[in-house]
């Protein structure tokens, strides 16, 4: 199921890194700031293992429309990867040690993983991946729970969301187009939960271990890391993993069945950069 294509374009990101981060960015608290923190550990690498992917069939794409979606795809993950690189340095620049846990993931998924996965599987991943990256925009975009967040990193985030819901079909038409078959489907989407969910609780603990020699500084002045009133019904595994599963299993699935895209068209409109 191919749908009819909305024109997309690459944005630079509306954020002013200079204004710095504070330590505890979501609400003040540990736990909430380094779920996200860690996810984000992996997008640089993973947004250009995107391009990889889909760039290796492109030459296959012959509808104008999509060809113009896949190119924007190109410059909008572009600009997600080197973003978020800016966004680890305001994290090193907190005393947060990232690059062997960033080498560590690099030589595991992309020196090896990918390299042992054929073409097509590859680009499965990758629509898989990005049915997950969408739920999560949509998340960020709806549910408030970025109202809480330190204006870097909302404005990084949320900029990235609309994008993701923006793009959310093009890596799933592409492989569509590739094979259609439900079986590579399927394992592609197997991989992708697998090493997601592996890569961000490795990244999370990364994190979280660092924040240990801190603790008594933390009670000596009275901070909190339980989670957010906010985030109290809200889990990644229900709200992304159990929902994404669910979603992505059905023969008839397509991304554009996610009725999202008004989101994306609202904050960008409303920061002035539609």
């Amino acid at each position: 199921m191919i749908t009819e294509k909305e024109p997309l374009r690459p944005r630079k990101p509306p954020v002013a890194f200079e204004q710095g981060l504070t330590r505890h960015w979501l609400g003040g608290q540990a736990l909430p700031t380094h779920v996200v923190n860690a996810v984000n550990l992996l997008f640089p690498a993973g947004e250009r293992f995107f391009i990889r992917s889909v760039a290796r069939y492109a030459d296959r794409v012959e509808d104008p429309a999509l060809r113009a979606q896949v190119k924007a795809f190109f410059g909008q993950e572009g600009h997600h990867a080197k973003a978020h690189e800016r966004f680890f340095d305001l994290l090193r620049g907190q005393g947060y040690e990232i690059d062997r846990f960033l080498r560590a993931y690099e030589l595991v998924a992309y020196d090896g993983i990918e390299r042992v996965c054929s073409p097509e599987l590859r680009l499965s991943v990758t629509a898989a991946l990005e049915h997950y990256t969408a739920i999560m925009a949509e998340d960020a975009l709806q549910a408030g729970t970025l109202d809480l967040a330190h204006p870097t990193a909302r404005a990084l985030l949320l900029w990235h969301a609309a994008e993701e819901i923006e793009h959310k079909t093009v890596a799933f038409d592409v492989l569509t187009l590739v094979n259609p078959s439900y079986a590579l489907r399927l394992l592609g989407f197997a991989l992708a939960t697998v090493t997601l969910s592996m890569f961000w609780l490795a990244a999370l603990l990364v994190l979280l271990v660092q924040e240990l020699p801190r603790r008594g500084e933390r009670e000596a002045c009275g901070t909190s890391t339980e989670r957010l009133p906010l985030m109290r019904h809200r889990s990644v595994l229900r709200s992304v993993f159990l929902r994404g599963i669910r979603e992505y299993v059905r023969r008839d699935f397509h991304p554009s069945q996610n009725d999202n895209t008004h989101l994306a068209r609202a904050y960008l409109a409303g920061i002035g950069v539609s």
